[in-house]
């Protein structure tokens, strides 16, 4: 057979054969159309096969592809199923992508049960695995090599952004393992990046901790104009030294003024547990004061949208402004906190480290101390904000 007599060939009222050699030929269809095709037999089964259309594939590409498949024939390989296995692993793997298997981790670490993050984690994973996305998103999950992550995470860590890149690593050797676990990938080359990547610098949050300057920091709060919330927060922070986005986040339905106790749902700690805060009177106080400004919102701490709670900056923003720049942070207060409590001896080291809302290393201890140290924890508030008060008014000029 020659290319002239195949394209010579003339359609007929039904399909028909133009032969060739060992089972090759190529069928001719009534509208014109020619497809190659070969007849072989497996485990004595006839079979067909087809290696696409003429001229696209050529008389010479054509036997190429019919010797190729009698030879798989002759290793006891039919090549019709591994063509479908091709196709299969071909679909799986594009189905199946880093991006595609991240998405999914992410949404099932945020309905997972005791394990849940919160809405605000899975915006950052989300955020996270974002930077990767270009080099290693459409990838097909199982076929994510050490070089492939560790240029991705070079890309980042070269842009000055070492705790990102060493945090993302650690995110991407999640997610792989997830894929592992559901069968999608075989392997995790992200514990084998640890020591590839340069360690960050240990950056703690600037505080004030000498009492004297804590006075004055609490005088210039007081006098601090600015908008309504980010001054609340600010002094309330001072008072209960829980994390920065629980406070600016605090809802009305989540302080009890009777009781005197803010409960922190377990959806936003960072230990997904719930979080009971005793309330001293200067903080009561200090959050009845937004009740005129804030009433029109369910948050305590609105920004100007009232549908939206205080920006995660405002209050580091504002302690900025006011000259403390590098000298204290919204976060600063629970060191602060943390430091002078300790420093008093009047309270037991586990009853604040409650109180701040420190997970124990100890499974044991964790269960205890989840339930004691409560009236101890009350006194302690009403006493730190006193002691605060106290600083303030001593070292006024």
């Amino acid at each position: 057979m020659t290319f002239k007599e195949i394209e010579a060939a003339l359609p007929r009222w039904k399909p028909w054969k133009l032969p060739d050699e060992r089972g090759l030929y190529p069928q001719i269809s009534p509208n014109g159309s020619k497809r190659w095709h070969l007849r072989y037999s497996f485990q004595g089964e006839k079979k067909k096969i087809s290696f696409g259309p003429f001229p696209d594939v050529s008389l010479k590409s054509a036997r190429a592809k019919r010797d190729e498949a009698r030879a798989l024939v002759a290793d006891g390989v039919d090549p019709l199923q591994k063509r479908r296995d091709q196709k299969l692993e071909a679909q799986f793997a594009a189905e199946h992508t880093f991006a595609s298997v991240a998405r999914e981790f992410n949404a099932k670490r945020a309905n997972d049960g005791d394990k849940t993050i919160s809405d605000a984690t899975r915006k950052k994973n989300e955020w996270l695995l974002s930077l990767v996305e270009p080099k290693i998103g459409r990838l097909p999950v199982r076929e994510i090599t050490a070089p492939m992550l560790l240029a991705a995470l070079n890309d980042i860590q070269d842009s000055g952004r070492r705790e990102t890149a060493r945090r993302l690593r650690s995110l991407v050797g999640r997610v792989l393992n997830y894929a592992i676990a559901t069968g999608r990938a075989g392997n995790n080359p992200a514990p084998a990046l640890r020591g590839a990547l340069t360690t960050p610098s240990v950056r703690h949050h600037p505080a004030v901790i000498e009492p004297k300057a804590l006075g004055e920091l609490l005088r210039a709060i007081d006098g601090h104009s600015g908008f309504p919330s980010t001054n609340a927060a600010m002094k309330l922070s001072a008072h209960l030294f829980q994390r920065p986005g629980e406070i600016r986040t605090m809802k009305w339905a989540d302080v009890d003024f009777d009781a005197a106790i803010w409960t922190i749902p377990a959806g936003k700690t960072k230990m997904r547990r719930e979080h009971r805060v005793p309330l001293s009177r200067q903080a009561i106080s200090i959050i009845r004061s937004m009740k005129d400004v804030a009433a029109y919102s369910e948050y305590v701490f609105p920004s100007f949208n009232p549908k939206k709670p205080l920006s995660e900056n405002a209050v580091t923003g504002a302690l900025k402004r006011m000259g403390y720049g590098g000298i204290m942070t919204a976060h600063g207060f629970r060191t602060t906190a943390s430091s002078l409590l300790n420093e008093s001896n009047e309270f037991h080291p586990d009853a604040i480290e409650r109180a701040l809302a420190h997970q124990d290393s100890n499974a044991v201890r964790a269960v205890y101390n989840r339930t004691q140290y409560w009236d101890e924890r009350v006194r302690m508030m009403q006493w730190w904000s006193d002691k605060i008060d106290s600083l303030k008014q001593m070292n006024a000029a």
